[in-house]
Formats: C-alpha cells, structure tokens, sequence
C-alpha cells in the first residue's frame, strides 16, 4: 500500500456519561443485523417517530418502489420541524455501463436524481450530492452509509437506497446508542466540509470499548479499515470474507496464505464495468470465489478465527480491495470482537450467501 498518515484516535467526548477514567468507553448497545428489506422498514418507521434529528448519507439514492415510503418518512419529518439532511453521491446517476454522463448530456438517471434532490429540498430537507461528475469514476468516492434517527443509527453495511441495493444480497446492523448517534452526526458533518473543499480528511478511530469504528476519510493511499483487516489477517488462522469483490493487495496475499473462504461475485453477476473489474482481479490474483448465487453479493465483512473460534470482525462499507485505498474512497466500519455480533454475522452468511 502506498504510504499513509496516522489515523486521528477519539477519546471520549465529554458529553458520554459513563466514559472509564483511562478514556475508553463502555461497549455499544447490542447491534441487530438487518436484510436491506428490514432496514428500510425499520429506518422508516423510526423516522416518521423521529423528534430531533435524521441524517442520511449513501452512495446512491432514488425514489423507486424500495424507498418510496422511506422518501415520504423523510419529507413528513422535515414537515413536522425534524432537522433532516441527506447526503448523497454524484455517483447516483452514472450511467448503465459505469461511466460518467458525457459533459452537458443530461440522461434520465440524472433527470430522476435531480427531481428527486429538489422534492426533497422543496420540503424542508437539507440535500446535497457528494463528489463530483468529472474525473475517473472511482475516485473519491463517498462510499459511506449511514442512517441516525435520534439516537439509533443505522450504519456498517453496504445496503444502497434504491431498488438494486435494497434487493442485494447485504444487511446493516441497527445500534440504539446515542453516543454513537452523536459521533455519526459528526463523521457526517466532516464528509459534509471536506466534500466542501473538495478534501479528505485523515483516518479516524472512534472506540466503544473493545469495538471500534473505523473511518476512512478520503485520502489516497490512508485507510483505516485496510490496515486493520490486514493486522488481523496476519494473526488469524483463518478467514472468512464476504465483498462484492475479489480481495487484492497484500490483505488479499495475507488471507490465501491462511485457511480460508472467499465468498464475492463471478463476473456473470456483474454489469459491464464491474464485470471487467472482477474479472481482472480473478486473472491477476488467480483467486475463485465460492459463491454460487446469481443474486449480486453487496455485504462486506471479514471475520477472523484464531484457535478455531472467531477472535474478530470487520464490517461495514469497504470492499477490501487496493485500488479504493489508492483512489481515496470515504469508508465506514465496525470492529468488533462481541461474540452475539459475529454470530449474526455468521448467521446472514449462511443463510444469505452460502446458501443464497
């Protein structure tokens, strides 16, 4: 990996009641893993019970027959006097085959998001896209994607807000937490300036705990999230990987020289850019995947056993995969060593990918 800054490691914000003298903090309330169907359901119900604040940022949103009743759960909290804000990426309305709209053609996935992003400004939402239009198309990338309604957020999978990502094969995990709440507001106020700015920020370490969230800010070549899953796949006996991609660089060198299992997309499952993408990845790796489904695999999540029990996991945005460390993505995940959270994990594994 290209050389990196040192992460920026949060100590505990005098607003979190409980904090331990030394600075770490009581673990997380329990996490509940929800399907893309579930969490679309579950966050719009507790979006229209919403008093304070909902914030929302993802990769790609649109108004379709997934997220329609999510959309007017939006515009009826920002009618009742909710602060609401939703960010979204420019990367929304790419076009079929993975590229950008050439400049000063406006198609109608453009079209759709744009009418989207004024109904929503016209209710009282704070919208705005992330990115921009020009450049190579993966790089800096919000990736990130989250939900917080009041004090329980929605965060550490990779379910999109449209119809494709609600029906992939992915999941994100619900946390009642307010401390959580309160820092996600902030990693969403950062993504906010630094978009601004058209800047990344250094990687940030938030800890709960043994847990910790990890956030990659956008800058080339600095990830958090990489350089951990790397650490403990130099230590573990074997691992488990879910990603829609190939795993590649030296974390992808470091799990086959482990015992292992490789669950991410057969080219067939992919649309033209990412079909190449994976492709490439299999020929220059040499690596196979396992999974079986014509249903696209979208979860991300890593877990590493040491002495025949999982030790740990990670779980959240990041695909595992070089080139967005060196394009610079903005990420989010969980490290975890709880075991009922792994379990769940393991669980939507099983039932989801090994035999989806």
């Amino acid at each position: 990996m290209a050389a990196c800054q040192p992460e920026e490691v949060a100590s505990a914000p005098t607003r979190s009641p409980g904090a331990a003298s030394d600075g770490r903090r009581r673990p997380l309330a329990a996490p509940t893993l929800l399907t893309g169907t579930e969490y679309i359901a579950d966050a719009t119900r507790h979006i229209h019970a919403a008093k304070r604040r909902v914030l929302l940022t993802t990769l790609t949103i649109a108004d379709d027959h997934r997220t329609d009743a999510l959309i007017d759960a939006l515009i009826w909290a920002a009618r009742r006097g909710v602060k609401v804000s939703v960010a979204a990426d420019v990367f929304t309305y790419a076009d079929a085959a993975g590229t950008f709209l050439p400049t000063g053609y406006r198609g109608a996935r453009w079209r759709a998001g744009n009418r989207l992003a004024g109904k929503l400004s016209r209710e009282g939402v704070a919208f705005s896209w992330l990115g921009r239009e020009k450049g190579l198309i993966w790089r800096g990338r919000t990736h990130t994607k989250f939900c917080v309604t009041d004090d329980v957020a929605y965060a550490f999978g990779g379910v999109n807000l449209d119809h494709r990502g609600v029906e992939n094969a992915d999941f994100m995990l619900r946390i009642q937490d307010e401390r959580l709440a309160d820092d996600l507001e902030d990693v969403y106020g950062r993504i906010q300036r630094m978009n601004l700015h058209e800047r990344g920020h250094r990687s940030l370490e938030l800890r709960y705990g043994r847990d910790r969230v990890l956030v990659d800010g956008g800058i080339p070549g600095d990830s958090i999230i990489y350089r951990r899953a790397l650490k403990h796949a130099q230590k573990a006996d074997r691992v488990l990987l879910m990603s829609q991609y190939c795993p590649t660089g030296e974390l992808g060198r470091t799990i086959a020289e482990r015992d292992h299992e490789l669950w991410f997309n057969p080219p067939r499952n992919a649309g033209p850019a990412n079909r190449v993408l994976i492709a490439s990845s299999m020929a220059w790796t040499g690596y196979r995947t396992q999974y079986r489904s014509a249903r696209y695999l979208h979860a991300k999540a890593i877990v590493f056993f040491r002495g025949g029990a999982p030790r740990a996991a990670i779980t959240g945005s990041h695909n595992f995969v070089n080139g967005g460390v060196r394009l610079g993505t903005r990420e989010i995940a969980l490290e975890t060593r709880d075991e009922q959270m792994i379990a769940q994990i393991l669980r939507f594994h099983e039932a989801q990918v090994r035999g989806g």
